[in-house]
């Protein structure tokens, strides 16, 4: 959805523009956006380290790109958990143990891609089977240790999240430096006449022009959209969290991914219906 807003971003803007007489020329002013970028992107290389950059890169391109879980996505993590869960119950902890230890060699998770491919949540939950099985922990501690691993990846990418808002802010000033700049190089073609200084002044309102449409129109909306996702992994793993405290608490299976299927937001949340379907195909496939 985010190429899509672009998309209409640009065919309105220049569009509109193009409807009531301008000239797209006009526009093409290489050395405004060269100001404006390059002080953006200075700007950015000095605020944050280079892991910070990074990510910021990486959540920008899945946030044009990419999308959150949706009911499909919540249904078969529901599924797999379910499976494994039974797996548990049923053959003890050594028979998990092979899964968790190489998730991407597991039967189990290889027939669900959606959850195989969201390195985090596999982390997050085969580390957590991982040292249940290894330590005798409470229910509050495995609540405890999730809730601090959520906190902290929310914590890092929230972080890029603020770099890259932090760079929208700047880029409406950035766009007046740019402008000024150019009225700058205007005053020296004071003589030039009246069609020479106009064609300057429209260049350097350009620059004015670019700051505020990047800032609003694209990398302040990125930044939204970044948030929005994390918000929305984060609900993921909190999916995860609420069947894994259900586990250690002694909960069956079903009880289990029915703790998780309430924590998810009803938009994309699978029926009772759809589960109660989905776990008695997955128990006669079992059997």
């Amino acid at each position: 959805m985010g190429v899509i807003g672009g998309v209409v971003v640009l065919v309105c803007v220049f569009g509109g523009y193009l409807f009531e007489g301008g000239l797209l020329h006009s526009l093409i002013q290489p050395f405004e956006a060269m100001i404006i970028g390059g002080a953006a992107i200075g700007g950015f290389v000095i605020a944050n380290p280079m892991s910070t950059i990074k990510q910021s890169i990486k959540l920008g391109i899945s946030a044009m790109f990419g999308k959150g879980p949706d009911k499909k996505a919540y249904l078969e993590l529901l599924i797999m958990m379910f499976q494994l869960f039974q797996i548990f119950r049923k053959d003890g902890p050594q028979a998990v143990e092979k899964h968790i230890e190489e998730p991407e060699a597991s039967e189990i998770f290889k027939a669900f891609p959606n959850f195989l491919k969201n390195h985090h949540a596999v982390e997050f939950l085969c580390d957590t089977m991982k040292i249940t099985l290894s330590a005798d922990l409470s229910q509050y501690d495995v609540d405890d240790l999730l809730d601090n691993d959520i906190k902290v990846m929310h914590e890092e990418e929230h972080k890029c999240q603020h770099a890259l808002q932090n760079v929208a802010d700047s880029l409406p000033g950035l766009g007046i430096v740019a402008a000024v700049l150019g009225v700058v190089h205007t005053m020296s073609y004071l003589t030039a006449g009246v069609e020479k200084i106009g064609e300057l002044v429209g260049a350097a309102l350009v620059g004015t022009f670019l700051g505020v449409l990047m800032c609003y129109g694209f990398v302040g909306p990125t930044a939204n959209k970044i948030a929005s996702d994390i918000e929305d992994q984060g609900r993921y793993l909190n999916a995860i969290k609420a069947a894994m405290v259900a586990l250690q608490r002694g909960a069956p299976p079903l009880v289990c991914v029915e703790f998780a299927r309430r924590s998810i937001y009803p938009g994309v949340r699978p029926s009772f219906e759809e589960m109660d379907t989905a776990t008695k195909e997955t128990k006669k496939a079992a059997a």
